[in-house]
């Protein structure tokens, strides 16, 4: 299915411009989805001494996530595309991999979506690049949805991070290493 044919565009925005909007609009919700699903599988899985305290702060985050995936869907709507969103959609158009930890401590998880914050903030941050040529209204949203998104990875963070300022996962490039990393502050 072609997201980028559109039916129609908003006024002062060319065909050719709406459709790399909502190319970028499209990946941010793949991003989303499987963002707000891993967030609520790590919900479901962390064990440990500070269960509760993550079990609690993940679910806000899952909800406005799920927040972020239903305002890009309906920017993509807008721009006269058709959103994306069933999970077959998502595994074909992303280009991360699958979470991999399951039932695991605190830190481990902790550890890891500090690995998954950084690849999703960071392409964000691609994405608010591109369209300060191409549309503002979606760079507005993209920029919004970056604002929490970093609020986020910094309450995860502040459980990775020693009173010198140094992150357990500093250095890692995958989750699992980032987990391994993390779970050693246990």
């Amino acid at each position: 299915m072609d997201t980028t044919k559109l039916h129609y565009t908003v006024p002062g925005m060319t065909s050719d411009d709406a459709s790399r909007v909502v190319e970028l609009l499209q990946s941010r919700l793949h991003a989303s989805n499987d963002l707000h699903l891993t967030l609520k599988h790590v919900h479901w899985n962390v064990v440990g001494p500070h269960f509760i305290a993550v079990h609690e702060m993940i679910d806000p985050q899952v909800s406005a996530v799920r927040g972020f995936a239903d305002a890009l869907a309906e920017r993509i709507a807008t721009l006269g595309g058709s959103p994306l969103g069933t999970p077959g959609a998502i595994v074909a158009g992303r280009t991360w991999d699958e979470y991999s930890i399951g039932r695991a401590t605190t830190q481990e998880h902790l550890g890891a979506l500090d690995v998954v914050y950084q690849g999703v903030i960071s392409s964000y941050r691609d994405g608010i690049k591109e369209l300060d040529e191409l549309d503002l209204v979606t760079q507005d949203m993209f920029i919004s949805q970056t604002e929490q998104l970093e609020l986020f990875h910094w309450f995860i963070r502040a459980h990775l991070e020693n009173s010198s300022g140094q992150l357990s996962t500093e250095g890692q490039t995958t989750e699992a290493a980032a987990a391994q990393a993390a779970g050693k502050e246990d």
